[in-house]
């Protein structure tokens, strides 16, 4: 693949791609050229292509940075990884962050550093800070993951922990949420316990499902190497040889918080995810979450990942509705 600077004036410019592999064109391009639309309209430039040659024309920051995007998207297809619209705005957000330019640059127009395989898919990082985590998973014994929602924080742990399940690192899965209501009430619910919790540990399934073939989530869980519970029923046991995510941790008190850190046995690692910011206990203040990070913020082995709305790999509205919510006087 080639580069070349047609044109170069002070704030703007014209730059030309030549790709080596016109096969890969059609999927870089997208349907209908949508992946071009996506990026021309994100980085307000203009595209064009004739043949396997494509021409950027536009700020010369905005060129550079379209450039870089279409690159990296490139690579990934050289690579066998597909290119879809999550793709392209995961690219886009982090060519869009010009204090990580290093980062951008290794991550977006060559191989990734870091990934993890599972029966399923192969996953990459789709931002800088997942790139962090993803490493902070395969290296740390326990880790602290805070943020916004569709920041990947659950999926990439579960992804880890299916990983290591299936490399036989690990012997079990233990997957773990409070069953605490955003507004509802679980007496208003229908069934027995298990059919009033089910819909709390719902996305922790939603991902298992994503990693593992239906008939292997649903063999793991029946032999017990897949377990999916509430909090509650973690008191009193020392989890060996387990790979242990607790979800909306920021919904824990500190009692429960401790209660479920001590739970960490021999050979074992531990994912806690959560948003500091959606908090649905009757004191938000109460929080587990926030009182654990504080306090094994200096504990030698425990890693935490801070995420922002700028890491939001689902669609970009999501990230300007996180950023809405939490910007200033909320």
């Amino acid at each position: 693949m080639a580069r070349r600077d047609l044109q170069a004036v002070p704030d703007r410019a014209r730059l030309e791609l030549e790709f080596d592999q016109p096969y890969l064109l059609g999927p870089l391009f997208g349907d209908y050229d949508r992946h071009l639309i996506t990026i021309e309209n994100r980085l307000g430039v203009h595209i064009s292509a004739r043949g396997n040659r494509v021409q950027i024309e536009g700020d010369a920051d905005a060129a550079s940075r379209a450039r870089d995007v279409l690159t990296g998207l490139y690579n990934r297809l050289d690579q066998g990884h597909d290119v879809d619209a999550e793709a392209v705005e995961a690219v886009l957000g982090m060519a869009a962050q010009p204090n990580l330019d290093g980062i951008i640059k290794e991550e977006v127009t060559s191989a990734p550093r870091v990934m993890i395989r599972t029966r399923k898919k192969t996953i990459v990082p789709r931002s800088p800070v997942q790139t962090i985590y993803m490493e902070a998973l395969a290296r740390e014994d326990m880790i602290f993951a805070l943020g916004p929602a569709g920041t990947g924080k659950t999926y990439l742990a579960v992804a880890q922990a299916v990983s290591q399940l299936i490399t036989g690192s690990v012997d079990r899965l233990i997957l773990s949420r409070p069953a605490v209501e955003a507004g509802e009430r679980l007496g208003f619910l229908p069934g027995d316990m298990k059919e009033k919790v089910d819909p709390y540990l719902r996305p922790l399934y939603d991902a298992l499902y994503d990693m593992l073939p239906t008939e292997q989530v649903e063999r793991r869980i029946a032999s017990g190497e897949i377990e999916i519970a509430p909090l509650a029923f973690m008191r009193g046991r020392t989890l060996n040889d387990a790979f242990i995510i607790l979800d909306e941790a920021q919904n824990t008190t500190p009692l429960q918080m401790k209660m479920f850190l001590t739970r960490f046995g021999m050979r074992s690692r531990m994912v806690i995810c959560g948003d500091p910011h959606q908090v649905d206990l009757p004191d938000p203040s109460k929080s587990g979450l926030a009182d654990a990070v504080e306090k094994l913020d200096r504990v030698k082995g425990v890693a935490t990942v801070r995420f922002s709305a700028a890491d939001v790999v689902r669609h970009p509205l999501v990230g300007r509705i996180v950023e809405a919510y939490e910007g200033p006087g909320r």
